[in-house]
């Protein structure tokens, strides 16, 4: 029986859990959980994760949620090898460490510049905002500099995640190829990976939703 991802497309961490499935070739059962009519706040679904959020993984049981969290069990459990999540412990922290940067910094500013959108109907990105944004553009400019990946030279996990909410964030403030050139052509390869698409209807559903929220 394959793994249930309780899932909303628009969410950047569920597009990470897309993208290692396919680069792993494993398949998921997609259950849609839909946030606007507090799906998310059913008792069943209450039951299988207290925090409520998606991602969610349900494995034969095995319940486990946290973008994270999933595509790291999902490497480690059905990775015919360990390219995505090497073993070697200083390679493991450097990628640990853009995993933290995207949930601490990139989705952190996804949640602050849309939510109140969401909630409150804002209409407005404060510029500090962006600004903030920018810096890290800059950041993972930096990080990408000599290297093809965002945690070296071999594709990982790490990719997967901060591609998701980077490609995310572009909608809100778009990357100047100019300033931030290891970004850009960080995503334009990425763009040619075979299972790239799977990133690509949710990132269409974000667009939408912030030009819709913003209008």
């Amino acid at each position: 029986m394959a793994p249930k991802l309780y899932k909303l497309d628009v969410s950047p961490p569920v597009r990470a859990v897309y993208l290692t499935a396919e680069a792993l070739g494993v398949e998921l059962e997609h259950v849609e959980v839909n946030f606007p009519k507090g799906e998310s706040l059913k008792p069943e679904f209450k039951k299988l994760n207290p925090q409520h959020t998606i991602p969610t993984l349900d494995d034969d049981g095995k319940i486990i949620w946290d973008s994270h969290a999933i595509i790291i069990y999902l490497v480690s459990k059905y990775g015919k090898d360990n390219s995505l999540y090497p073993e070697d412990p200083y390679e493991r922290a450097v990628i640990n460490q853009r995993l933290h940067f995207e949930s601490g910094v990139l989705f952190a500013l996804i949640r602050a510049i849309v939510r109140p959108m969401v909630t409150k109907g804002v209409k407005t990105i404060p510029e500090h905002l962006i600004q903030e944004v920018f810096e890290a553009y800059a950041f993972l400019n930096k990080f990408l500099e000599g290297h093809q990946w965002v945690a070296g030279d071999q594709l990982t996990i790490a990719d997967f995640s901060v591609l998701s909410s980077t490609t995310s964030l572009n909608h809100i403030a778009p990357i100047d190829a100019d300033k931030y050139p290891n970004v850009v052509a960080w995503i334009q390869k990425a763009e040619q990976l075979p299972y790239y698409k799977v990133n690509q209807k949710g990132l269409n559903d974000f667009k939408d939703l912030v030009e819709r929220l913003l209008s």
